[in-house]
C-alpha cells in the first residue's frame, strides 16, 4: 500500500463516523479525507513539510480509528493464546507485544499489539478491521472471557526525537506504585498515568520508526490534552499522510495492503511474532501451516525495493526480472528523508536477495530497481 491510494474525497462519501478531534482537526486547517470509516486528516501544512518535522522535532497524529479492546477474565492470556502465534501469558505486566490475528490457515486478518495491563489484557487493533476483529474475538473466545470495546477512549500518537521532552512538561503522575516515571519507560513498555486528575494510559510505542508514545484518553479530554500537547513548540498536528511515508521508511507493514489473509507471517518477514515457545507447542489458529512454512520456506518474501530516478512505485505495480513478473508491489512512494522512491513488495524467493536487480513497472514503463534491507531508514526506539 500506500495509506493514500485509500483515501477517498470529503464530497464522495456519505456514511462516514468523526473523531471525537473532528472539528478541533477542522479549526487547524486539516483536510479531511474518509479512511477506515472516519473522516480524517490527511495533511496540514503538507505531507513532506509534516513528514521532516516529525523525524526532527515532534509530531500528534490522531488514531483514535484504531480499536481499543480489554481482554479480562481467569486464563484471558492464555484465550488469546490460541488465536495469536505471541508468547502472551508469558508477558510481564506493562509491557507491550506486537502480535497477528491469524485465521485457520495462517493467514493474516489482523496486525495488533497486545499490552499486560494486570488486570486485564489491552488490544490496539487497525481501524478497518476493528468490527471485523471484534467478532472473530467473540466467536473464538471462550465465554467465560470478556471483551470490552473502549468506544469511549480516543487515542493519541506523540511520535519524534521531541515527544519525551514535550511530554514531560505535562508532569504526569504514575497511578501504581512501581509504575516507572514517563522518562523511565522504554520501548514496547506502558503505565497508567494522571494528567490534572484526568487518567491516561501511555505505551512507548508507535508506528513511525521514532520514538514516542501512545496516549489512550477518554474522549471527553481528549481535546484538552491534544492542546497541551500543541501549546510544546517541539509539537506540531500531523496527519494520515506523513504517518504514511514515515511507517513506509520504517519498513513496517500496512495491514490491507502489506499484509491481507493472502498472506502469512513467515513470508511477510514477521517470524519474530511467532515467539519460540509456540513454534515448539504450536496451539494457535493456523500453526499446521505456519510451522511447515517456518521449516520448509515460502514461495515469496516481502523485501525492500529502492528505486532509480524520481518516479515512485505505487500498491500494484508488478516487479520483474530477466523479462519474467516476479512479483507486485503492495506500498510504495517517495521518500522524503531518502530523497528517493521506495517500496515494499513480495517478489519471488530467488530473486530477494539484497542487492538484486529488478524492474517495477509504473505507467507503462520499466523501472530500475534493487532490493534493499529494512526499514530503509533506521529505527530511532528507545531501548
Amino acid at each position: 500500500m500506500s495509506e493514500p491510494d485509500s483515501y477517498e474525497d470529503e464530497d464522495a462519501v456519505i456514511e462516514t463516523q468523526l473523531l471525537p478531534l473532528d472539528p478541533w482537526h477542522r479549526e487547524r486547517g486539516g483536510r479531511m479525507v474518509a479512511f477506515a470509516g472516519y473522516w480524517m486528516p490527511v495533511q496540514y501544512e503538507g505531507i513532506i513539510a509534516e513528514h521532516l518535522w516529525t523525524r526532527e522535532n515532534a509530531g500528534l497524529f490522531d488514531v483514535s480509528h484504531m480499536g481499543q479492546l480489554e481482554v479480562s477474565g481467569e486464563g484471558a492470556a492464555a484465550a488469546l493464546e490460541a488465536l495469536l502465534p505471541g508468547d502472551i501469558t508469558a508477558l510481564k505486566p506493562g509491557r507491550l507485544r506486537y502480535s497477528l490475528l491469524l485465521d485457520e490457515n495462517g493467514g493474516v486478518l489482523d496486525d495488533l499489539m497486545v499490552t499486560n495491563r494486570g488486570e486485564e489484557i489491552y488490544v490496539v487493533v487497525n481501524g478497518a478491521t476493528k468490527w471485523d476483529d471484534i467478532a472473530h474475538l467473540r466467536e473464538h473466545l471462550p465465554d467465560a472471557i470478556t471483551l470490552n470495546h473502549l468506544d469511549e477512549h480516543g487515542l493519541l500518537a506523540l511520535q519524534g526525537p521531541k515527544a519525551a521532552d514535550a511530554l514531560a512538561r505535562l508532569n504526569l503522575e504514575p497511578v501504581a506504585p512501581g509504575t516507572p516515571c514517563l522518562a523511565e519507560l522504554t520501548f514496547m513498555q506502558a503505565g497508567a498515568f494522571l494528567w490534572d486528575g484526568r487518567p491516561l494510559w501511555i505505551s512507548r510505542s508507535g508506528y513511525t520508526g521514532e520514538d514516542g508514545f501512545e496516549i489512550s484518553v477518554r474522549g471527553e479530554h481528549i481535546e484538552a490534552l491534544a492542546n497541551a500537547l500543541c501549546e510544546q513548540p517541539e509539537v506540531k498536528p500531523i496527519g494520515l499522510g506523513a504517518r504514511d511515508s514515515l511507517r513506509l521508511e520504517a519498513g513496517l507493514p500496512l495491514y490491507g495492503h502489506d499484509l491481507t489473509p493472502e498472506t502469512d507471517p513467515v513470508s511477510a518477514g514477521l517470524t519474530f511474532a511467532v515467539s519460540k515457545r509456540r513454534r515448539e507447542e504450536g496451539g494457535f489458529a493456523g500453526a499446521e501451516r505456519v510451522l511447515d512454512l517456518l521449516a520448509g520456506g515460502t514461495q515469496s518474501v516481502r523485501v525492500g525495493l529502492a528505486l532509480e530516478g524520481r518516479q515512485a512505485a505505487r500498491e500494484g505495480a508488478s516487479v520483474w526480472s530477466a523479462g519474467q513478473q516476479v512479483g507486485m508491489v503492495t506500498s510504495g512512494g517517495f521518500s522524503p528523508t531518502l530523497q528517493r522512491p521506495i517500496a515494499m513488495a513480495y517478489v519471488e524467493r530467488p530473486c530477494a536477495a539484497e542487492g538484486a536487480s529488478l524492474e517495477v513497472e509504473v505507467r507503462g514503463k520499466r523501472l530500475a530497481a534493487s532490493v534493499v534491507p529494512m526499514p530503509f531508514v533506521p529505527h530511532r526506539y528507545y531501548r
